[in-house]
């Protein structure tokens, strides 16, 4: 008897391991199908909405506030060059030479954040457009590997061009705003296609807390920035991102 139960008490054990790999391996290749089909799409479709957005527009559903989202995407043909060369020498001036990720800056962030109070970030564009489209807000480190994945989906299958144009019409520009057309727009009075430097270089200023930071209304702080980034952008030059 003793024999039998611990026989069946191995086989079920077993059964039950077998059944769990089963699922996992499912849910894995599931994953993988879906994430890689919906980078296929998005190489060629616009951006309709991303959690973000929903999240934005939700909260302020919730709280009795004013829920329309101000989005307008825009092909990058039609977007101030000025636009993108703002955003890549505000954020991510490595953007067209590394694959997604800037080691130095994340090494750089590292030894700030354990020295400092404050902590600071390393994410390149790419990796931002990653969590911003396919993915939530967040610190966790399960986010953060799925992020990892859907940047090299990215760079692989879209490229650098396709990538900050994304980026130009997803980032979040102020409250309930999305892209530079919906700022330029909405702060401005015109399309993003007559953006000035200054101008671009105000919207690229708030990018570290649109929430808190306005390109209507800039601080000392936003416009000490966007002083920086102007300068910035006329050292890159503007054929910095003509390879793209």
């Amino acid at each position: 008897m003793r024999r039998s139960v611990g026989w069946r008490t191995t086989l079920s054990n077993r059964t039950w391991r077998e059944w769990l790999w089963w699922v996992l391996s499912r849910l894995v290749f599931w994953f993988m199908v879906l994430s890689l089909g919906s980078v296929v799409l998005l190489k060629w479709l616009p951006v309709l909405i991303t959690p973000t957005m929903l999240e934005r527009k939700l909260s302020a559903i919730r709280e009795g506030r004013d829920s329309e989202l101000h989005y307008d995407w825009t092909a990058y043909e039609r977007i101030d060059p000025e636009a993108a060369l703002a955003m890549v020498a505000a954020e991510d001036q490595h953007f067209p030479t590394h694959f997604g990720f800037d080691f130095g800056a994340m090494e750089q962030a590292l030894r700030y954040n354990l020295r400092g109070k404050r902590t600071k970030g390393a994410s390149t564009i790419s990796q931002q457009v990653a969590k911003n489209v396919f993915l939530w807000q967040g610190r966790s480190y399960f986010r953060k590997g799925l992020e990892a994945w859907f940047t090299l989906l990215i760079e692989t299958i879209w490229g650098k061009k396709r990538i900050l144009e994304v980026y130009l019409n997803v980032a979040e520009t102020g409250p309930m705003t999305f892209g530079v057309e919906a700022a330029a727009k909405q702060f401005y009075g015109h399309s993003a296609q007559t953006l000035s430097r200054t101008e671009a270089a105000r919207i690229a200023a708030v990018l570290p807390n649109p929430i808190r930071f306005s390109v209507a209304r800039p601080s000392a702080y936003v416009q000490r920035r966007t002083n920086f980034i102007a300068r910035q952008m006329r050292r890159l030059g503007k054929k910095y991102l003509e390879k793209l």
